[in-house]
């Protein structure tokens, strides 16, 4: 009896051990093909003349939280949006990778609460390092030595951008033959609650890489009101200090997520433009998710860059032709120069991958958009904004 107990006990924690395997090796990929949906844009057709000039365009994206999940960025893959084979395809030449650290449960763009969080299960389910579990600024230096790894990894394929000296250095480098042209990497934080309400820890992720944070992202925050928060509440003290903070250090501040008075507010508190790194514009898709065309034109006026998404709820549509509706929308709003393209690929969204860019390309010529403006609104816009305001 007793040596029947020791088998079915042994059975069962064989089982167990089977089925953790089996969570941590096929669960990270089954939870990102779950939440990161990619659309297919074809069978819309890109003209030879579409491609070779989007072939000649340096594009630039604000935003993609590709850093989250478990796969290499260097090789190409079969879920997700993005990767360095994909970025290739696409012909993007500067992608922004944001940080995500935290998020509710029952996410919505309407109202949440900051008592939940998804991250802590996906730092176990990834095989994240101990500290990460518990402290959200560990998750983010965490993601930034990722980064970091598929910078050195990549053998020139991937190029940091964090100052206007390696800004040139990039720009210079692509001058060279498309095919072997690098792709410049930046870095930013979705939200600025990896600061933990301590200044001292925006020396530290400004040491490790980043470049742009986010206030605010989709709960309110030691920093201020989230456009998604329960408060809809201003910028903080602490808040205040941070933006004096990126200010001093030549950060760039984003406004994606936050609530309108947050934005209000640090408008009218920085010395330096701001950047809305995904989003839409409120008169081309009227979402809760989209800022007021006037804050937009405010945005704009301070010399800031507005930075339109791929999915649904910025631009109530998936396809090329809904992207460049807004993106033309933007245009006539604040202008080409403060229109970009912040895809928020890898962030839990429905959306075309990387490697579809140029359908985008494609679909603002149809409309009539300019090649000038096309080129401003695909990177060029981008380009001059780092090339004024990253640190020297």
């Amino acid at each position: 009896m007793k040596s029947r107990l020791i088998k079915i006990l042994g059975g069962i924690a064989l089982l167990a051990v089977i089925l953790l395997i089996v969570a941590f090796t096929a669960g990270p990929g089954m939870l990102e093909r779950s939440l990161n949906r990619v659309i297919d844009h074809r069978p819309h057709q890109i003209s030879a003349e579409a491609q070779e000039f989007h072939d000649s365009l340096l594009v630039a994206d604000w935003h993609a939280d590709t850093m989250l999940w478990k796969r290499n960025l260097l090789e190409r893959a079969k879920r997700g949006h993005v990767d360095l084979p994909r970025l290739r395809d696409g012909g993007i030449g500067l992608q922004m990778f944001t940080t995500v650290t935290k998020t509710p449960r029952d996410m919505n763009v309407h109202e949440n609460d900051s008592a939940s969080d998804n991250i802590t299960a996906v730092s176990y389910l990834q095989l994240w390092p101990g500290a990460t579990h518990n402290s959200l600024l560990a998750r983010a230096l965490y993601q930034a030595e990722k980064l970091d790894g598929f910078i050195k990894k990549s053998a020139g394929g991937l190029m940091w951008v964090r100052s206007k000296t390696e800004l040139a250095a990039f720009l210079a480098a692509r001058e060279g033959s498309a095919a072997t042209a690098p792709i410049g990497a930046m870095l930013g934080s979705e939200g600025g609650h990896p600061l933990e309400g301590r200044i001292e820890n925006l020396d530290k992720m400004y040491a490790a890489g980043f470049r742009m944070i986010g206030l605010t992202h989709f709960f309110d925050n030691e920093l201020g009101g989230s456009l998604h928060g329960t408060s809809k509440a201003g910028l903080t003290e602490f808040g205040r200090s941070v933006v004096t903070r990126m200010d001093d250090l030549g950060m760039i501040i984003d406004l994606a997520h936050s609530s309108v008075q947050t934005a209000r507010d640090t408008l009218a508190l920085t010395k330096r433009p701001v950047v809305v790194s995904h989003t839409g514009f409120r008169g081309a898709c009227d979402s809760e998710r989209n800022f007021p065309d006037r804050l937009m034109k405010a945005i704009a006026a301070k010399g800031g860059v507005i930075a339109v998404g791929l999915w649904h709820q910025a631009i109530c549509g998936t396809t090329p032709e809904a992207v460049a509706n807004s993106l033309a929308y933007g245009i006539a709003l604040v202008g080409a120069d403060h229109v970009a393209l912040g895809s928020d690929w890898d962030g839990a969204v429905a959306a075309m991958p990387s490697d579809h860019t140029p359908a985008i390309t494609a679909a603002l010529l149809k409309r009539g958009i300019s090649e000038d403006d096309i080129r401003k609104v695909m990177g060029g816009s981008s380009i001059a904004f780092l090339q004024k305001w990253l640190p020297d």
